[in-house]
């Protein structure tokens, strides 16, 4: 019966630590450029989109199709860069607490 206490225990444990790390991925946030830097996305640990930065040459083009292309660009690239680093922060976070299972993905915990 004491390992099914233990076990109960890390369990709360991890829960709260895991809590601690989504609410912490609000606060990390990684850029994507376009456009040789011409645009610049902002997105959070959360998959948020913070902020958009657009070069004051492309608001004075009229081609507006390559200023979204390069909007679309940029946010992917900030999300995909975002996802890595969010995915490496909950690793680190759990290290220890729980054994290396394959096939199971915590980032599903947060979607």
């Amino acid at each position: 019966m004491g390992d099914i206490f233990g076990l109960a225990g890390k369990m709360k444990e991890m829960q709260a630590r895991m809590q601690e790390v989504q609410e912490s991925l609000g606060k990390i946030t990684e850029t994507g450029e376009a456009g040789a830097g011409m645009v610049k996305a902002v997105a959070n640990g959360k998959k948020q989109l913070v902020s958009i930065e657009i070069d004051e040459d492309l608001m004075k083009s009229s081609d507006r199709e390559i200023l979204q292309d390069l909007i679309v660009a940029a946010t992917n690239k900030a999300l995909e860069k975002v996802e890595e680093r969010a995915k490496t922060e909950l690793q680190k976070s759990t290290e220890g607490m729980m054994p290396n299972i394959p096939g199971m993905d915590l980032e599903k915990m947060f979607k």
